[in-house]
């Protein structure tokens, strides 16, 4: 039987395995990730997903899966490395009260009662200057912050070797992955790239990763924030760069010496 069907019964609770890897990908000291855990707390599994074998969906006991509203964005991401292959698990922010969760085993169709694990990793955890979770390499980090001046203050984060990009919010310690090719659109757009071997090929980010500033990256996730909000902020969100910092004193200066 794969980990999480019980014979098509519909409500039933959520397994101790299934339980125990919502916990581990919503860590608790984190505040957005507590609430999440909570919303969870009272729901019951309501019935199977969508997107087939190995996704479920949880809400109250009472409800039936709603699938008429779009796929909600990835809220948190976790991976289980066993000697029965890569076991992932990806939980989706709620929509009408409802959660996606989907448990899936890279090497077969089901998951065993059994099996050893060799190691576990998860974005939830990461903090800026730590390295990539899933390679444990060094990211390319963006710090951001939010204009006019707020308590919000962001790291956009690039992994080269695992192709993957994620921004985590230092007030609520979440950590939110990001589509690439979204992204990678939006910084074409900026920097005015028109070449369809360079603007179709959304990998190539990783690879000339050196030739694109802290402003550029920083400003593609401005406007593909605006159109697909990962994050909810006030005013607007800029890199807080060594490059920015001499070009607002340059702008100072200029004014003291005119005024």
């Amino acid at each position: 039987m794969h980990a999480h069907e019980h014979n098509g019964e519909y409500p039933r609770p959520l397994s101790p395995r299934e339980r125990e890897w919502i916990e581990w990908i919503l860590p608790s000291d984190r505040a957005a990730y507590r609430s999440c855990r909570e919303l969870i707390s009272s729901m019951m599994v309501i019935g199977p997903g969508r997107r087939g074998k190995g996704e479920i969906i949880i809400g109250e006991s009472t409800d039936k899966p709603d699938f008429s509203e779009p796929l909600t964005s990835v809220a948190a991401y976790g991976a289980i490395e066993t000697d029965v292959g890569t076991i992932s698990i990806t939980l989706r922010e709620p929509a009408n009260n409802q959660i996606s969760l989907e448990i899936v085993s890279h090497r077969s169709e089901d998951i065993p009662p059994r099996f050893e694990e060799h190691r576990r990793w998860t974005y939830s955890t990461w903090v800026p200057g730590t390295p990539c979770p899933q390679c444990n390499r060094i990211c390319r980090e963006v710090p951001m912050h939010t204009t006019p001046a707020s308590p919000g203050q962001f790291v956009l984060a690039f992994c080269t070797t695992d192709d993957r990009l994620w921004v985590y919010d230092s007030t609520s310690g979440m950590v939110r992955l990001i589509p690439l090719t979204n992204y990678y659109n939006e910084l074409m757009l900026h920097k005015n790239i028109r070449d369809p071997k360079i603007a179709l090929d959304a990998k190539r980010l990783f690879r000339k990763m050196v030739t694109y500033t802290d402003a550029d990256l920083a400003y593609a996730f401005l406007t593909y924030n605006t159109m697909r909000a990962k994050i909810q902020v006030e005013g607007r969100i800029e890199a807080d760069t060594q490059e920015t910092n001499i070009l607002k004193k340059t702008i100072k200066k200029i004014f003291h010496i005119h005024s």
